[in-house]
């Protein structure tokens, strides 16, 4: 089908254009801009914003659905309901298993990768851990924990069969150098994250190929004025993405914004990092990898009070960068678009409004509530008012 959103502002990491149109034909972007003649259906879109679709690096979850399982239709039930908070794309994170890789929960995110059902796109798998500090492991128990080998480095490539794209990792814990090493030589982005390390081990770790940090801020040293920790080291090169979990809950507001002055827009990735309570009432129950959570006041928090992964979702974390670090919408909409799709390695078809690239699109009204959203050209999602004017056309 060839569809023309007609008089709309379009929006992306590079651009923001006041009125414009944009044409899809099958699964992607065929016309950006002013255009004549556009053959197929034509929508007048002048009273909404079109932008590309999220991309969530750093998810465990949501909408009751839980990525760290064994069953893949979990996962294709998870990329069904996420179009509803914006989310085009997904990276599945798994997590550890009691003294064991997680080998069950790999190959079922490897089986809903190679074969995917309908709505957001599953790129492929974020493995968190189980090679980080049991000093900064966050709601990971001991148990999950494991130290880099590179036996196990090779079963890991093996089983993820191409298939995984971020793997986060404490680089100062025994054997980390080499696995990071190999992991970089073969295409995966590695991230430091739930880390102890000082100063000085981060920049060892970044000058072996880490190009991601995760959850800045979160089960990391700290950043003193004596020592500096790993966000100094982040913040210093420039090669290097931050994550930011948007909620303000697991960041301070204050801290949201110098992270991003730090960082600066085009190196910050926003992510939920949530669990499968997102997008549920507050006071429900849930389990997050064999552990029993509860939303309370607005986070997800273990049975003796932890603060484990959020409830957030990407269209709240959108309206929450606006609010909270006032940057411009095309600055914020770069953070959950094309800085996730470098991490991904899709960035050469996903998040940015361009001819050839995918027809993932995101149409919200002039106040961000979600109106539609395209994955590959499909309708994924459709509010009311959103499907009444689609019956129109």
């Amino acid at each position: 089908m060839r569809l023309t959103l007609r008089g709309t502002r379009l929006v992306d990491a590079t651009m923001d254009l006041a009125k414009g149109d944009i044409t899809i034909e099958g699964a992607h972007i065929d016309q950006v801009g002013p255009s004549n003649e556009a053959p197929g259906k034509v929508l007048d879109a002048s009273q909404v914003i079109v932008m590309p679709g999220f991309i969530d690096v750093h998810t465990h979850g949501g909408g009751g659905f839980e990525l760290h399982t064994t069953n893949a239709e979990q996962i294709r039930a998870y990329a069904r309901w996420v179009p509803s908070t914006g989310v085009t794309a997904f990276l599945a994170g798994l997590v550890g298993t009691p003294n064991a890789l997680p080998l069950e929960q790999i190959r079922a995110a490897v089986e809903a990768t190679e074969d995917p059902g309908e709505g957001a796109e599953m790129l492929g798998i974020h493995l968190e851990g189980p090679y980080i500090n049991v000093k900064r492991r966050g709601a990971h128990p001991p148990v999950w924990l494991r130290q880099p080998e590179p036996a196990e480095t090779e079963l890991i490539l093996s089983e993820t069969k191409g298939h995984l794209h971020l793997l986060t990792i404490a680089p100062e814990l025994p054997g980390a150098h080499a696995m990071i090493t190999r992991l970089v030589e073969a295409g995966v982005t590695v991230s430091i994250g739930h880390t102890d390390a000082t100063f000085e081990q981060a920049e060892e770790a970044i000058a072996l190929g880490i190009t991601h940090a995760t959850h800045c801020f979160n089960a990391m040293r700290p950043l003193l004025h004596r020592a500096p920790g790993p966000i100094a080291a982040i913040a210093k090169a420039p090669q290097v993405q931050g994550e930011l979990i948007a909620d303000g809950i697991h960041v301070h507001p204050e801290v949201m914004s110098l992270l991003v002055k730090i960082l600066g827009p085009q190196r910050t990735i926003v992510i939920t990092d949530a669990l499968a309570a997102a997008g549920l009432p507050a006071g429900a129950t849930f389990e997050f990898a064999g552990q029993m959570a509860q939303v309370i006041c607005g986070a997800a928090h273990l049975a003796d009070g932890t603060l484990t992964g959020s409830v957030l979702t990407m269209r709240q974390a959108l309206c929450n960068m606006l609010e909270i670090t006032h940057v411009s919408l095309s600055e914020a909409v770069g953070m959950l678009t094309l800085n996730p799709a470098r991490a991904a390695h899709v960035d050469t078809r996903k998040g940015r409004l361009l001819p050839g690239y995918d027809a993932d699109l995101l149409v919200f009204d002039h106040a961000l509530n979600l109106q539609a959203t395209i994955c590959q050209g499909q309708l994924a999602y459709a509010a009311p008012a959103w499907n009444e004017l689609l019956q129109e056309v």
